[in-house]
């Protein structure tokens, strides 16, 4: 999947960068600068000769003109401008603006609370401009104010963004987060590829990661403080910790007390996807919702949000232990528990009727194959055998020729062996 850079290089090495068909909506606070995101992604699309459609519900055209300055070509940028005629009431101190000049680049929406009108605009242009274009709405709250409720606009947002992902667009969405219900932005989670949450507290700018998808690296999900020189934006990580679970531990907590997700959901005002994802890490609640979450569960905040001690040296989770395949070979897989100059300890995972050779087995010296789950038979010496649970195979003359699952379920066995002079 090609990689679209933002404008700010900070930015792109914290998300690993946008990519073709991302929808990013950025849930904002008052006095955190979003244009200035905005306008080095804007910038960025006018150097790699991508055309840039600006739909405006917030700003004059003559502010934005302003703002975005030197337009290196008239056909790489369009405003529609949903302002004037909405929030601006048609005010003659926004409409000279049209009566001086013709801007070519930019288009008066004279009924901008027809929803179906301008959904049938934007498909329009589209088809007109070169594909792989960039968007940049600037107020999802701007739309809400205009057209009275969410559920207009969480219908428009549902047709376009899977639409511009579709077309292999990149679009930003502006709202102001305290101006929507849970409800509201936990939907839009949903639909769209980022989330990008902007907040001050204490004079300090931050920024991080609601929802990433496709991204393994959790880095950005940790509150990073940003600043601001002019239009350059600089972020720097301020959390060395390691990030807590929090999805997993409201997952443990909810199926302990015996809580289905569309139970929670429903308790929270949020959806079941939405807790599906959470719980699985792929986005973060918000406060509000986390704090309700909580206390649905019966459970504290700062107990939620402690962190657990780590394992001791000598302790070996089975997690751990998964998360560590050191061969996947077939319907064969090899799990390593311990390894050193004297020891060796694995466990080999045979799929229904899978089998394998020897050489996969970590031997260090003698040692025992004992198995767990399943019927495994083997061949020593030509001479073939069946092991059941509970059964052993020493491996003091050598590791069996071949082994194979004969049953029609998974089969597990334990590999351990020491160097010679250390049994």
């Amino acid at each position: 999947m090609s990689k679209i850079f933002s404008g700010i290089r900070d930015l792109d090495n914290l998300i690993d960068s946008l990519y073709v068909g991302d929808n990013v909506v950025w849930e904002i606070e008052a006095g955190t600068s979003p244009e200035i995101f905005a306008l080095n992604f804007i910038h960025q699309s006018f150097s790699e000769n991508k055309h840039v459609t600006y739909i405006s519900f917030n700003k004059s055209p003559q502010t934005i003109l302003q703002q975005i300055g030197e337009i290196p070509l008239q056909n790489s940028f369009t405003l529609l401008d949903c302002f004037t005629s909405g929030k601006g009431k048609n005010d003659k101190a926004f409409t000279k603006f049209y009566e001086n000049a013709v801007h070519a680049n930019v288009r008066k929406i004279d009924d901008p609370k027809n929803i179906d009108q301008l959904t049938s605009l934007l498909a329009s242009l589209e088809d007109s401009f070169p594909s792989g274009g960039r968007y940049v709405f600037d107020s999802l709250t701007g739309m809400q104010d205009l057209w009275g409720d969410e559920h207009r606009t969480y219908k428009f947002f549902t047709y376009l963004c899977p639409l511009l992902y579709d077309l292999g667009t990149v679009a930003y969405w502006l709202l102001e987060k305290d101006a929507h219900s849970q409800k509201f932005k936990a939907n839009l989670r949903h639909i769209t590829q980022v989330v990008l949450e902007l907040y001050k507290r204490k004079d300090r700018l931050w920024i991080k990661a609601l929802k990433l998808e496709g991204r393994p690296n959790r880095e950005a999900f940790k509150p990073h403080s940003y600043e601001i020189t002019g239009k350059t934006i600089s972020i720097s990580s301020v959390r060395k910790e390691p990030s807590i679970d929090v999805g997993t531990r409201i997952k443990a907590l909810r199926t302990k007390i015996g809580m289905s997700q569309k139970e929670l959901a429903d308790k929270v005002d949020l959806t079941p996807s939405f807790i599906s994802q959470m719980e699985s890490n792929q986005i973060t609640p918000s406060l509000n919702s986390f704090m309700q979450i909580c206390n649905t569960l019966g459970v504290s905040v700062s107990d939620m949000l402690e962190k657990k001690p780590e394992d001791a040296p000598w302790l070996i989770r089975k997690a751990k232990i998964f998360a560590r395949p050191f061969f996947k070979n077939g319907g064969s897989s090899g799990f390593s528990i311990v390894k050193d100059a004297h020891l060796s300890g694995s466990l080999i995972v045979l799929e229904p009727h899978a089998k394998m050779k020897s050489d996969l087995i970590p031997l260090v010296g003698s040692g025992l194959l004992y198995v767990i789950k399943g019927d495994i038979s083997v061949i020593v010496d030509t001479q073939q055998e069946t092991l059941r649970p509970g059964d052993s195979l020493s491996l003091t003359k050598g590791a069996p020729a071949q082994l194979r699952n004969e049953g029609g379920d998974s089969a597990e066995f334990l590999v351990v062996s020491f160097a010679r002079g250390n049994k």
